[in-house]
């Protein structure tokens, strides 16, 4: 992929704050799948206990493997009503994927896709049990859901979140899940790089995402990706397949392990995660377009569009209506350009993204813009999130 073919891939990338969402390449959900499947059940002798402390030097693949996979679960969801209730909907559809425990609470955090319209959900523990499970809430926007089983909490083995922040490219990881429903296979591969950008189930963009070359592949979908001390830095959720493969082709996706921690906290709350919305498609002004058409600034956000009766609109945003390529990526000029968020310079999309995302919906900010080549601002008060960036 080019870099300007790149850039354009990221301007395309709508977050939650932006309002919009698009395919990244040939990505897939690493969900379940239809049909039955023999699974391969392994026996785990390493004690819960052991398992739940991280320790504080690294471990090799084994090890990490000796001390997570307890917590490692199986998700069966079934959608569709059975054959004896509904003769004419069919026989109902099955979804494997994995999931791991957070809690001694009985509290497990999967992906949105792996449970998405499950009417029934089971969680298979390491020692073979097997125990119906109750949806405490989801998360569309992240591909993120938080379930609850009624267990004994001696068999709960909670893995200890990560901090994201601090996760380096070429630092080892090791994912456990259970692809094709083979239940807890440990790959092992390298973080290959940070900051990625891919879509959500429900359209949007998920921000700051782990790639990994570490092999995932179908019912991986929302098991945890470990460092080298035993804690969940990501939930593993998709493959790049580049449309030459169904499987892994050494390019996984993982939701950053901060963005699990915020997510659950919310769910855990209220249920539900409500995120501050703006509501235009933007563009980062790069070097190449400066270099060939003349603006008032260096750096910013081209608003492109402005979605109808957000924030951004009722404030009056502006948005382009001319078009124009340069270096084989297209941009919409003669609209706003936004220069700062409450007084934050802000010089991209992820500048923007990130800034929205510290907000609340209601929040009434201040953005600095240039309009017409002369630099002013408006007072805009974010929305809540649509559904969709359709809305």
């Amino acid at each position: 992929m080019t870099p300007s073919t790149l850039r354009s891939a990221v301007a395309l990338l709508l977050t939650a704050a932006l309002g919009a969402g698009a395919a990244v390449g040939a990505v897939a959900l690493l969900g379940g799948f239809e049909n039955s499947t023999t699974v391969v059940t392994e026996t785990v002798t390493t004690s819960a206990e052991r398992a739940s402390a991280p320790p504080t030097a690294a471990m090799d693949v084994a090890e990490v493997y000796e001390r997570a996979a307890p917590g490692v679960v199986q998700i069966t969801s079934t959608s569709g009503a059975p054959l004896s209730v509904d003769p004419f909907g069919g026989p109902p559809s099955s979804a494997l994927g994995s999931g791991f425990v957070v809690d001694k609470a009985g509290h497990i955090v999967t992906n949105y896709h792996v449970v998405r319209d499950a009417s029934e959900i089971r969680v298979s523990f390491s020692n073979r049990d097997t125990v119906e499970a109750k949806l405490v809430g989801v998360d569309p926007s992240t591909d993120l859901a938080v379930l609850k089983v009624d267990t004994d909490a001696s068999a709960l083995t909670p893995l200890p979140l990560g901090d994201s922040d601090t996760v380096r490219v070429g630092d080892p990881v090791v994912a456990i899940g259970n692809p094709f429903g083979l239940t807890r296979t440990a790959t092992a591969g390298i973080v290959s790089a940070l900051q990625r950008f891919i879509t959500a189930p429900n359209r949007f963009a998920i921000d700051h995402v782990i790639q990994t070359d570490a092999p995932i592949n179908k019912g991986n979908s929302g098991g945890p990706l470990l460092n080298a001390r035993g804690e969940v830095i990501g939930v593993n959720t998709q493959i790049e397949t580049g449309g030459v493969s169904q499987g892994n082709v050494g390019i996984g996706f993982a939701v950053p392990s901060n963005t699990v921690k915020e997510v659950v906290a919310q769910i855990l709350k209220t249920g539900r995660v409500d995120r501050a919305y703006l509501g235009i498609v933007g563009q980062t002004i790069t070097p190449d377009l400066v270099e060939m058409v003349k603006l008032p600034v260096e750096k910013g956000v081209i608003v492109q569009s402005v979605s109808e009766g957000s924030g951004a609109a009722k404030a009056g945003l502006r948005a382009g209506d001319s078009s124009v390529v340069v270096a084989g990526e297209t941009y919409v000029l003669g609209g706003d350009i936004i220069v700062s968020f409450d007084g934050k310079q802000v010089s991209s999309i992820e500048d923007l993204r990130d800034a929205i995302a510290e907000r609340k919906p209601g929040d009434s900010v201040r953005l600095g813009i240039y309009r017409d080549g002369k630099k002013t601002s408006v007072t805009v008060t974010l929305g809540r999130q649509p559904p969709s960036p359709q809305g």
